[in-house]
């Protein structure tokens, strides 16, 4: 059986579980299931619009012979050919390996890096952009921490992104934004040049981390207000640190709820999902070591894009030829979109460079 037979057949067994009332009741395989026939729904559409096509095809090819169809004839088959040739490469592409994150959750960390008081501001703008560009995709951004500067911008920013597809939409993110650009308070109109670093962590289902609470510290406080939903007037905001005074010590707050109970889950969620992010980073390091590959200095303090607001231009260098620049105004409105679709279009290509294989039998796994 081949791959795409495998995978049409699993369709056929996810509708009929979709169908069975033991799923109904249990809501997270429900939603695993749902989210499976979502998936392959584009697959198993292509294949019964190329079994269709195939039989147009020998149809048409039959009428060849036929003197007074002929003409018609072929043109219908070089039609049916052409088709059937794009449906072949589109299945190529959707039997690319996929990311398994891809469909999770998101905590999105801003960090002010160099350039003092105007990296703060631009990680305030960072958050503006991203919030835009969220509700265009129909996601939604919540602040659960944020330390604020008297000018109006913060040094860190932590916020959570849910919705279906959270990960897929941010994943291009993670690495060194730099800006350039006149700062608000400098007097002589000279450009100087910011960084933020943007960390973007799939949150950690359960079970996938192992978090030993013995290892976590609790302490509550009272919110400091910014970034949260105002300003509480009780003990809510936790924070959670992970072997406090140890080299692996983590830290995070959560003060957005009113609630100690939900903020004190919220700081766990967050903590598992940087444990999972440091055990990826760890992973990937140990892969490349073994490849003897080091390619600079890791996708977390890569310079991955240039903000320049003299030019009104964003400059994404992990891309090449027209994909490459971007008007900031319009990107900073929230237009993301053409900008990850072109590196997901750039990363289908490098997969297809190392595949040998037609669709029907791809050397790694399906999406």
């Amino acid at each position: 059986m081949t791959r795409l037979n495998e995978l049409a057949s699993e369709f056929g067994m996810v509708e009929r579980a979709l169908g069975d009332p033991a799923a109904l009741a249990d809501p997270r395989e429900y939603a695993r299931l749902t989210r499976r026939h979502r998936e392959l729904l584009p697959l198993v559409t292509l294949l019964r619009e190329r079994d269709t096509l195939e039989h147009d095809l020998r149809g048409a090819r039959d009428l060849l012979t036929d003197p007074d169809m002929r003409e018609l004839a072929a043109g219908e088959v070089q039609s049916l050919e052409a088709r059937l040739k794009t449906i072949e490469a589109e299945l190529v592409v959707l039997l690319l390996p996929t990311d398994p994150d891809d469909a999770k959750d998101v905590i999105l960390e801003l960090r002010a890096g160099a350039g003092g008081a105007e990296a703060g501001l631009f990680v305030t703008d960072l958050l503006r952009l991203y919030t835009r560009y969220a509700e265009q995709a129909g996601l939604r951004v919540t602040v659960l921490d944020a330390n604020e500067s008297d000018l109006g911008g913060a040094s860190k920013v932590v916020a959570e992104i849910t919705g279906e597809g959270a990960f897929r939409a941010f994943r291009w993110e993670r690495g060194v934004h730099r800006v350039q650009r006149v700062p608000a308070t400098e007097s002589q109109g000279r450009i100087h040049t910011s960084t933020v670093t943007v960390a973007v962590l799939p949150e950690a289902e359960q079970g996938e981390v192992q978090l030993d609470l013995a290892e976590v510290r609790i302490d509550v406080f009272r919110s400091q207000g910014a970034g949260g939903q105002g300003v509480n007037t009780t003990d809510s905001a936790v924070r959670a640190v992970y072997r406090a005074g140890t080299p692996d010590e983590i830290v995070v707050v959560c003060q957005d709820g009113r609630s100690q109970i939900k903020n004190r889950e919220k700081a766990l969620q967050v903590l598992a999902a940087r444990l999972a992010e440091r055990e990826r980073i760890a992973r990937e390091a140990r892969e490349r070591n073994e490849r003897a590959a080091q390619v600079g200095t890791g996708d977390r303090s890569e310079k991955i894009r240039t903000y320049n607001y003299p030019q009104n231009r964003v400059t994404d260098h992990r891309l090449e030829g027209d994909d490459k620049n971007h008007p900031l105004d319009s990107v900073m409105a929230g237009a993301l979109a053409p900008i990850v679709a072109a590196l997901a279009r750039a990363q289908r290509e490098q997969q297809l460079l190392h595949m040998d294989t037609g669709p029907e039998e791809p050397r790694n796994g399906a999406a």
